[in-house]
């Protein structure tokens, strides 16, 4: 049994598997291919990744995988938590460019579920997160892409300042949205 909500944009849905607890401790199906089934969500996931993250403000994205190696994303925080972005950048979408947040942590148990046709980023809002998520193909360097955390045309408020953000290079000199290869 999960909650299912939508966020706004075309398939980005926070989802919230419910969760049993006793004095031992918890258990929780955090996917279950019938269940996702059954809410009208068919996607085979074919790989699991995890980061961790070390201190606050590390931002990784915005990324995505071009056609034919193009993922659907399921994140979820194990420890921590995180400010969670989708943009869509499907070209032909009334919502090109547009984007939603969500804060996804451990302790409310939820998770994102982010479809092909969007950029995906987050950063870290807790020392020592990490982060797990289900994709539904393997990576490819060759269809791998990024778009710049801060373009101001796409405008994500994000919870930190540039000076208080920490980056990868590959991610401190991604393209504009306006330049970036994207979804026909």
């Amino acid at each position: 049994m999960m909650t299912l909500t939508s966020l706004g944009l075309d398939g980005v849905f926070e989802i919230t598997p419910q969760k049993f607890g006793d004095a031992r401790g918890f258990f929780s199906e955090t996917y279950n291919k019938s269940s996702f089934a059954d809410a009208g969500i068919h996607l085979e996931f074919v790989q699991d990744n995890h980061s961790y993250s070390a201190a606050k403000g590390v931002l990784r994205g915005l990324h995505y995988q071009l056609g034919p190696r193009a993922q659907d994303k399921l994140i979820r925080v194990v420890r921590g938590s995180i400010f969670d972005v989708a943009v869509d950048i499907r070209r032909g979408s009334p919502d090109f460019g547009k984007w939603v947040s969500l804060v996804v942590s451990a302790d409310k148990w939820n998770q994102i579920l982010v479809p092909k046709g969007f950029a995906h980023g987050f950063v870290t809002l807790e020392n020592h997160t990490e982060v797990v998520y289900k994709v539904t193909d393997t990576y490819s360097r060759e269809h791998d892409r990024s778009i710049c955390y801060d373009d101001p045309t796409i405008g994500i408020k994000w919870p930190f300042s540039a000076a208080e953000i920490q980056l990868s290079d590959k991610d401190r000199n991604a393209p504009r949205l306006s330049a970036a290869e994207t979804f026909e």
